[in-house]
């Protein structure tokens, strides 16, 4: 009788990505392929090439060059080091059954390289994981979708599994919740901001279906429903809400925003720099900014929020800008990735 040898399972932790340095060459290489993706930048192939040649690629990356050296560390990247550490202290927390990677959509380590060592293992199970706790076209799906294309161009396809957004999970908002209630506990804030990245308006409005909901009515995320359950403001509004309710904090002192806004098309509303210059404006002393959507410190986290961010609420006439640190790779978030693999994947016990 031939004894199979135990089957084993690869767990793809996958990131957006990040520049190998803070050098402007770097950078733009970086931003070149980011931005080539037709989920990021939803435009004809020929507007986006237009766009992205003339008149990104010749200004942003010497900028973007600039803001990423304010956060480099001397291991490089924060994205990329506290990815490294999750998928340690999740393979640590699986076990030999499982066989964790990190994963990043542009960039090192790439897709690829990761299905490529899962095959020469002997993995043909994989399991996905996109570290977006929101759905949106631009992340999430682009990271699912980068992963089943890549799977798709080997000979022998693997089975792969992707794990839905989480949102709405326990264990990724009592992590949330607890960052931010610590925060709040030893700052005593006057005012709690919940920023998340943003998206175009029309990312949202392309996943309602019946097109007579999303962004149709200012109340159009007080509840999710079958034509905005995919609609990335929506989730956001309901991560916001169930952190509301878990930390009993005052609705009228918790203002849910969004950042990252590119170009000069409407995005999703209300703006994070308008909404902390105007809390500097009426002379609110001391702010707490949680971001739900990242899961891991970035650029996005440490200079635009709390480097700028902080500026623009001093500037206004507020106090000091407090930045919630992202789960990173604590116990507790490794924790409850390992809890959510599980209970997400047949394959994963």
């Amino acid at each position: 009788m031939t004894v199979q040898p135990p089957t084993r399972t690869g767990l793809l932790l996958v990131n957006t990505g990040t520049p190998k340095s803070p050098q402007t060459a770097d950078v733009r290489r970086y931003l070149r392929q980011f931005l080539s993706d037709p989920r990021v930048i939803d435009m004809p192939a020929l507007g986006r090439w237009l766009l992205l040649n003339l008149i990104i690629l010749p200004f942003r990356p010497r900028k973007s060059a600039h803001a990423y050296r304010q956060i480099w560390t001397p291991r490089g990247s924060p994205l990329l080091f506290h990815g490294q550490d999750l998928a340690a202290g999740v393979q640590t927390a699986l076990g030999t059954g499982v066989e964790v990677r990190l994963a990043m959509q542009f960039g090192e380590p790439s897709i690829a390289g990761a299905l490529d060592a899962f095959q020469a293992a002997g993995i043909d199970r994989v399991v996905a994981l996109p570290l977006f706790p929101q759905y949106a076209s631009a992340s999430f799906g682009s990271a699912a979708a980068a992963v089943l294309n890549e799977a798709g161009r080997r000979w022998t396809v693997p089975s792969v599994q992707i794990i839905p957004p989480f949102f709405q999970e326990a264990e990724y908002l009592d992590v949330i919740a607890a960052l931010l209630q610590r925060a709040i506990a030893c700052e005593q804030p006057d005012h709690v901001v919940l920023s998340y990245h943003g998206v175009p308006e029309r990312h949202c409005t392309r996943t309602d279906l019946t097109g007579a909901h999303c962004l149709k009515s200012e109340g159009c995320c007080s509840t999710l429903e079958s034509a905005n359950r995919s609609c990335y403001r929506a989730q956001c509004m309901a991560t916001s809400r169930a952190l509301i309710e878990r930390l009993h904090l005052d609705p009228t002192a918790t203002t849910t925003c969004f950042q990252s806004r590119l170009g000069k098309i409407p995005w999703i509303r209300p703006y994070f720099d308008d909404v902390i210059a105007e809390l500097g404006r009426k002379g609110v002393k001391k702010v707490v900014v949680a971001e739900p959507s990242f899961v891991a410190d970035c650029l996005e986290t440490i200079e635009e929020i709390g480097l700028r961010g902080r500026e623009t609420f001093q500037q206004a006439g507020g106090g000091d800008l407090v930045l919630v640190p992202a789960p990173n790779a604590t116990p507790e978030w490794v924790a409850a990735v390992a809890k959510l693999v599980r209970r997400s994947s047949t394959w994963i016990v």
